[in-house]
Formats: structure tokens, sequence, C-alpha cells
């Protein structure tokens, strides 16, 4: 028995667009979080705001399970190694949001130790402004990523291309 009788109606899309619509309505967000941003961060996970509306109330806190990272707060230098390495460790596809004004630019913290802009270590996608944000402004956050996964060929291809970051050890 097909789906080829009475009452079963025919659906003709791409393989692509199926596989994109996938992609943006089931986000498995890992927090990365290192100030009070991430804190802003459990309150869009809270029921007030539910990210889950979205599709990413999955919260993963291993890399090899989220497709969604989210930097949020001050990174170092001495953090940014380690960041890389999740960044490396997450499955393809794999999407970035700079949460707040530290990890978008450094923030106030204009020093030898913090690096100015996450953008320097891995690739970011969508960027989040505040200090910190809110959480009306990480679902807007999330709702662009979700326009991006959806239609690819809108998002200009040098908006992913990062140099490659030197460590010294």
């Amino acid at each position: 028995m097909g789906m080829t009788g009475e009452g079963f109606p025919a659906i003709t899309t791409r393989r692509d667009a199926v596989v994109a619509w996938g992609q943006k309505n089931s986000l498995w967000p890992m927090p990365f979080g290192t100030a009070c941003c991430a804190i802003e961060f459990m309150g869009v996970a809270a029921s007030v705001f539910d990210i889950s509306r979205f599709g990413a109330e999955l919260v993963r806190f291993s890399p090899r399970q989220a497709d969604l990272l989210l930097v949020a707060g001050t990174v170092t230098f001495k953090q940014a190694p380690i960041l890389r390495q999740i960044y490396e460790q997450m499955c393809e596809p794999k999407w970035v949001i700079s949460m707040g004004v530290c990890a978008s630019a450094g923030g106030f913290y204009n020093n030898y130790c913090t690096v100015q802009g996450i953008d320097q270590v891995v690739p970011v996608d969508v960027y989040i402004s505040g200090c910190p944000p809110r959480p009306e402004a990480i679902l807007q956050a999330v709702l662009k990523l979700q326009d991006k996964i959806d239609r690819p060929q809108a998002v200009p291809p040098a908006q992913f291309k990062v140099k490659e970051p030197q460590f010294d050890y």
C-alpha cells in the first residue's frame, strides 16, 4: 500500500529545503558562559521567554552533541584555545552566536589578557549587542540565525571567513 491512493496528498519539495527546515527548527545550543551574559541566557531558557518556542530548548553541555555555540561573556587569551577546541569538536553544520559586548568586541576590558572579539578565534554568525543583552535580543538572534540557515544563498560568503589564530604556549 503506497501513498498514491486516494486520501494521500502529494507533497513535492527540494531535499535541501527539507534539510534546512529541520536544521533551523532543531538547534541544540551549547552555552560557553564566562560572565553575566550567561545568566541572561538562563532567563531565555526559563518559562517567561521560552526559547523552546523556536526549537532551541535542548541545551547540551557537550560540543559533540551541539550545533550552536553561544559565547556569552568575556573571553581571555588563556581561554581562546579552549574555545577553538570546543568549536572544532562540534558537529557540522555548526553556528556561533556572540552574546554581549564583551564577547563581540572585548567590552570595556581593553587590556593585555582579553580577546577583543571572538571572531579572532572562531567564525561568528550572529552578534548580539548589549551589556548584558536582554532576553528579547537573544531570541531575535536565534530568529536571525534560523533565517540564515533557511536561506544560505542570502548570506555573503566573506562573513564566515576568519583568520587562523596563533597561540603562543
